[in-house]
Protein backbone atom coordinates (compact mmCIF):
# COMPACT_ATOMS: atom_id res chain seq x y z
CA UNK A 1 0.00 0.00 0.00
CA UNK A 2 2.85 2.37 0.88
CA UNK A 3 4.56 1.81 -2.48
CA UNK A 4 1.29 2.39 -4.36
CA UNK A 5 0.76 5.72 -2.60
CA UNK A 6 4.32 6.82 -3.38
CA UNK A 7 3.97 5.83 -7.04
CA UNK A 8 0.66 7.68 -7.32
CA UNK A 9 2.16 10.82 -5.77
CA UNK A 10 5.12 10.65 -8.15
CA UNK A 11 2.84 10.12 -11.16
CA UNK A 12 0.72 13.14 -10.21
CA UNK A 13 3.79 15.34 -9.84
CA UNK A 14 5.23 14.25 -13.18
CA UNK A 15 1.92 14.75 -14.96
CA UNK A 16 1.40 18.21 -13.44
CA UNK A 17 4.93 19.35 -14.26
CA UNK A 18 4.64 18.05 -17.82
CA UNK A 19 1.33 19.90 -18.27
CA UNK A 20 2.89 23.15 -16.99
CA UNK A 21 5.87 22.68 -19.34
CA UNK A 22 3.49 22.29 -22.29
CA UNK A 23 1.69 25.48 -21.36
CA UNK A 24 4.85 27.50 -20.76
CA UNK A 25 6.56 26.23 -23.90
CA UNK A 26 3.60 27.08 -26.11
CA UNK A 27 4.11 30.26 -28.04
CA UNK A 28 0.75 31.73 -28.87
CA UNK A 29 0.48 34.42 -31.48
CA UNK A 30 -0.87 37.81 -30.47
CA UNK A 31 -4.09 37.06 -32.38
CA UNK A 32 -4.55 33.71 -30.61
CA UNK A 33 -4.13 35.45 -27.27
CA UNK A 34 -6.60 38.14 -28.28
CA UNK A 35 -9.19 35.58 -29.37
CA UNK A 36 -8.77 33.65 -26.10
CA UNK A 37 -9.11 36.91 -24.16
CA UNK A 38 -12.46 37.67 -25.77
CA UNK A 39 -13.52 34.06 -25.21
CA UNK A 40 -12.68 34.49 -21.54
CA UNK A 41 -15.16 37.39 -21.48
CA UNK A 42 -17.83 34.94 -22.65
CA UNK A 43 -17.94 36.01 -26.29
CA UNK A 44 -18.89 33.48 -28.94
CA UNK A 45 -16.90 32.96 -32.12
CA UNK A 46 -19.35 35.13 -34.06
CA UNK A 47 -19.09 37.87 -31.41
CA UNK A 48 -15.29 37.78 -31.53
CA UNK A 49 -15.39 37.83 -35.33
CA UNK A 50 -17.50 40.99 -35.29
CA UNK A 51 -15.32 42.66 -32.65
CA UNK A 52 -12.04 41.91 -34.44
CA UNK A 53 -13.40 42.31 -38.00
CA UNK A 54 -12.59 38.70 -38.86
CA UNK A 55 -14.61 35.84 -40.24
CA UNK A 56 -15.99 33.31 -37.79
CA UNK A 57 -13.92 30.66 -39.55
CA UNK A 58 -10.73 32.64 -38.87
CA UNK A 59 -11.63 32.99 -35.19
CA UNK A 60 -12.20 29.24 -34.96
CA UNK A 61 -8.86 28.67 -36.70
CA UNK A 62 -7.06 30.75 -34.06
CA UNK A 63 -8.89 28.97 -31.24
CA UNK A 64 -8.03 25.54 -32.63
CA UNK A 65 -4.42 26.57 -33.14
CA UNK A 66 -4.18 27.71 -29.51
CA UNK A 67 -5.79 24.46 -28.34
CA UNK A 68 -3.17 22.41 -30.22
CA UNK A 69 -0.25 24.52 -29.03
CA UNK A 70 -1.37 24.34 -25.40
CA UNK A 71 -2.18 20.64 -25.51
CA UNK A 72 -5.68 21.02 -24.09
CA UNK A 73 -9.01 19.50 -25.08
CA UNK A 74 -11.26 22.48 -25.83
CA UNK A 75 -11.66 26.25 -25.93
CA UNK A 76 -12.54 26.68 -22.27
CA UNK A 77 -9.54 24.58 -21.24
CA UNK A 78 -7.37 26.81 -23.40
CA UNK A 79 -8.84 29.92 -21.74
CA UNK A 80 -8.25 28.49 -18.26
CA UNK A 81 -4.69 27.46 -19.14
CA UNK A 82 -3.97 30.90 -20.61
CA UNK A 83 -5.30 32.62 -17.48
CA UNK A 84 -3.29 30.33 -15.20
CA UNK A 85 -0.10 31.00 -17.16
CA UNK A 86 -0.91 34.74 -17.22
CA UNK A 87 -1.02 35.00 -20.99
CA UNK A 88 -4.36 36.77 -20.68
Amino acid sequence: MFICQKLQTLAIRLTASHHQECIHSSHLSPREIEVLKWSAYGKTASDVAAILSLSERTVNFHVNSAIKKMGVANKMSAVVAAVKSRMI
